[in-house]
């Protein structure tokens, strides 16, 4: 729990006056602040050497990130996390998830699947219909996330595959996420440790916000908070309070990118599935906080501050200068979809449609523009239950997305309507069954692709 002095600077607002003209902001600066060393979780002083000691540099960027990194300290459920990391899901199983998935959705709408184009090559489809997942059992999944025994990772994740019931997914994504350890008597611990590093983040740096060398990382966060979805969540005073806090302490802790635009968004998700373990709301976009206890909104903000941070330390290269990791992405994207589809391919590039133009944004918001908040919840259980969900399957992911407006894009014959089509998809009324036939196709072509390097060459 945070201490008095951290809440009285939590809850304190700037009145500064904001400048009417911004732009990108890189490489927030300031130096690493270690909360057990400094501020109010400093227990004892070491006393100061009586005779000149020569100051010890830095030398290793081991010790560079030792100093920096928001990582958990070393040696804490080791095993248990690497464990998790390493471990994959079974793809047979999953490769007949995704063509139950297809087959259903195709014989109830008496349509076939999704076009598959001259490039895939689909694998024979079972005779026997695979057994139901069971992820509408919410004992299942409870007793999993919180059992002993010697591999839950594994069995979570397969779980957490196919969509997570919204009671237990706030513990499943702190799970999944790497937040809390798998060992359930740690969790306590850890999560009252983790909340109180960062109030004390709070403490030691959001006065600086208005500092020269901030004041443009904080404007910038200041400005786009507002232009985010859902405006009936994010314009709720104490909602826009806790993203400029979340986003302002990120970007100072990592320096190496700092605030850009984009990373805003990537906060709404986890904000919304962790408070919504404490009110009860029809739609996540009209999400109510005012009734939410001011110690539980700490709460809610803190570790939605941890998990985001993990999510972004696996695709940091996404927003550091010239954001290189998006570039990357996107002419694979290009690359894939020459060879899944070429006559989607074909038909772009006759109509001069740059593939940067309407999937950088898919890359940078990780999609949060092009489907309803809702679906980008059910997206997000999958992607924290694939290895490199957020980076690597979210490519195969984007090229399903492409390839499923086949039909619309081939018919429109103008660059600018087609371009406008790209950028405004018609997701409004989209839900999880839309989401499960996206990411089963997304499977498959990861199936098909992933481990084929020679596809990705003409």
């Amino acid at each position: 729990m945070a201490s008095d002095g951290a809440r009285k600077q939590f809850w304190k607002r700037s009145n500064s006056k904001l400048p009417g003209s911004i732009q990108h902001v890189y490489g927030a600066q300031h130096p690493p602040f270690d909360p057990l060393l400094h501020g109010t979780l400093l227990r004892s002083t070491a006393k100061m050497p009586t005779t000149p000691v020569k100051a010890k540099r830095v030398s290793t960027f081991q010790e560079f990130e030792s100093n920096t990194s928001d990582a958990w300290d070393a040696g804490e459920d080791d095993d248990e996390l690497l464990a998790m990391a390493a471990e994959s899901l079974n793809s047979e199983v999953v490769m007949e998830t995704a063509n139950r998935v297809l087959r259903n959705h195709s014989q109830r709408q008496g349509r076939p699947t999704l076009q598959e184009g001259p490039g895939l090559q689909q694998k024979p489809r079972p005779e026997a219909e695979p057994p139901s997942p069971p992820s509408g059992d919410l004992r299942l999944v409870k007793s999993v996330s919180e059992s002993h025994t010697s591999c839950p990772a594994e069995e979570l994740r397969r779980l957490s595959w196919s969509g997570i019931p919204k009671p237990v997914r706030p513990m499943t994504w702190k799970l999944l996420s790497g937040y809390l350890p798998a060992n359930v008597d740690r969790r306590p611990a850890t999560l009252q440790r983790k909340q109180k590093e960062y109030f004390a983040f709070i403490e030691h740096y959001y006065d600086s916000r208005n500092d020269e060398v901030h004041q443009d990382t904080y404007r910038q966060i200041h400005i786009d908070i507002p232009r985010m979805s859902p405006e009936a969540l994010i314009l709720q005073p104490k909602v826009t309070e806790i993203f400029e806090r979340i986003l302002f302490i990120w970007a100072i802790r990592h320096p190496a990118s700092g605030y850009v635009q984009g990373i805003n968004d990537l906060v709404t998700p986890f904000f919304v599935v962790f408070i919504c373990e404490y009110i009860e709301a029809e739609e996540v976009d009209t999400v109510d906080v005012s009734g939410v206890p001011a110690e539980v909104l700490c709460n809610i903000e803190a570790d939605t501050y941890w998990c985001m941070s993990k999510l972004l330390d696996g695709i940091q290269d996404n927003y550091t200068f010239a954001q290189p990791g998006i570039q990357m992405k996107v002419k694979m994207l290009e690359e894939l979809v020459s060879r899944i589809d070429e006559q989607v391919h074909r038909h772009l590039d006759q109509h001069e449609v740059r593939y940067l133009q309407f999937a950088f944004r898919w890359m940078n918001n990780l999609l949060m523009r092009e489907v309803p908040l809702r679906c980008t919840i059910r997206l997000w259980d999958t992607y924290q239950s694939e290895p490199d969900g957020f980076s690597h399957f979210h490519l195969y992911v984007c090229a399903a997305f492409l390839v499923r407006w086949r039909k619309e894009i081939l018919e429109e014959k103008d660059f600018q309507e087609l371009l406008l089509f790209l950028q405004n998809l018609p997701t409004a009324h989209w839900d999880d069954e839309d989401i499960s036939l996206l990411l089963a196709e997304a499977y498959r072509l990861k199936f098909a692709f992933a481990d084929a390097p020679n596809h990705y060459k003409k």
